[in-house]
């Protein structure tokens, strides 16, 4: 909650339809009472450009997709004009995942499905104005920072900003995922999202550089993987888009490596796609564990045209997938030993987890226990998803 002295966080929504605005104010007038939240309205892009014109306190704009005169696409491509530092969430029908997907990659923060979940609307603003203030704050602070500790610092702040605190679960599945930054940050970040037919999407990637610049190049590679996402349920066609689009836009020469898959929590069946990230792991209801075969494509960003198969494979009752970043296998400890993939497999020998939050704080655990006092130069970053065993 915020304070007198501090000012509130300034929203612009932007629907052409009259219940919108009712069931938006309701659902926050908490936080608008507290002074925490100021709310402005538009009925379409032309009504939205006039209020940004005469108001420059706008800190975000949430905005439909489908309005008469101008549409939220064509909104969304006028804002870098108006403020390059602002950003927007796109609200937009289930289904209409085409325009999402547009949206996402004409630089959207995230995306809203209606009809509204209230829920999820309070946390995407608030996931949303986390990053705007971590963002404000890199550009105020890049050319002021002084010292390498104090950007890495910030960029561990952004890092973090952007990693979901809340994983999904049912009475078949759970999810749960962590990332410990390292002191020289890297990059790493996971994502765990939901996709058309019930599926869900997740991911572990790690980007290259240290410091702001890769935190930056970090949550651009975020919002472009799940644009992507949300339109297809091929792995392998997901880090192609997403590689020539970096591509494209790579003039500092940084890539990412992303392992990616597909899960349908119905059936157990999840495909993945690999772009030069660590395979994954299967660990078995006796505690066994099985590296998934996975082709290591070309990391993103480097080189148009890349290629990425696919696999697929299925997680048996009481199983549970373990992605993880070069972190976990890369740990070293006093003695210069690298915490390497056997000690990985090993781990839930005669002890299969009973969650995925289980299975998540082993490893952490572990490689934390292995490293002991040395110093680690990577993030750690583990990812895991249990199938429960009466689904």
């Amino acid at each position: 909650m915020t304070t007198g002295s501090e000012d509130p966080f300034h929203i612009l929504v932007v629907d052409d339809e009259p219940d919108v605005e009712p069931l938006i104010r309701q659902c926050l007038r908490r936080h608008v009472r507290s002074g925490e939240y100021a709310l402005h309205f538009a009925g379409d892009g032309v009504d939205a450009l006039d209020v940004l014109a005469s108001n420059d306190s706008i800190d975000m704009v949430v905005t439909d997709i489908n309005m008469p005169r101008m549409d939220g696409l064509s909104l969304l491509r006028r804002l870098p004009e108006v403020d390059p530092d602002l950003k927007a969430v796109v609200v937009s029908a289930y289904g209409d995942m085409g325009n999402i997907r547009t949206a996402m990659n004409c630089g959207a923060f995230d995306f809203i499905i209606k009809p509204f979940d209230l829920a999820d609307l309070e946390i995407t603003i608030k996931r949303a104005r986390s990053h705007i203030a971590q963002w404000k704050e890199a550009v105020r602070s890049r050319d002021q920072l002084t010292t390498l500790q104090s950007e890495l610092a910030l960029a561990s702040r952004m890092q973090q900003a952007i990693l979901p605190v809340r994983f999904p679960s049912d009475v078949t599945f759970d999810v749960h995922a962590e990332m410990v930054p390292a002191r020289q940050v890297g990059g790493d970040f996971f994502d765990i999202f939901a996709l058309p037919h019930g599926r869900i999407g997740l991911l572990v990637a790690d980007v290259s550089g240290k410091g702001v610049p890769a935190a930056l190049f970090m949550m651009s590679s975020r919002t472009v993987l799940k644009g992507a996402a949300i339109g297809s349920v091929r792995p392998g066609a997901v880090l192609s888009e997403v590689n020539d689009f970096l591509h494209a836009e790579n003039r500092d020469f940084m890539f990412v490596s992303v392992a990616y898959a597909v899960y349908d929590h119905e059936t157990g069946a999840f495909s993945y796609a690999n772009g030069g990230h660590c395979c994954p792991l299967v660990v078995h209801r006796d505690g066994s564990a099985t590296m998934l075969p996975c082709s290591r494509g070309l990391v993103l960003g480097l080189r148009e045209g890349g290629e990425y198969r696919e696999a697929q494979a299925r997680l048996a009752p009481g199983e549970t997938l373990v992605m993880y970043s070069d972190g976990v296998s890369e740990a070293f400890n006093v003695a210069k030993e690298e915490f390497g993939l056997d000690r990985l497999r090993r781990l839930f020998e005669g002890a299969p987890p009973a969650s995925a939050k289980e299975a998540n704080t082993r490893v952490m655990k572990a490689v934390s226990a292995f490293a002991g006092a040395h110093e680690q130069s990577d993030d750690i970053t583990c990812l895991a998803l249990h199938r429960h065993l009466d689904s």
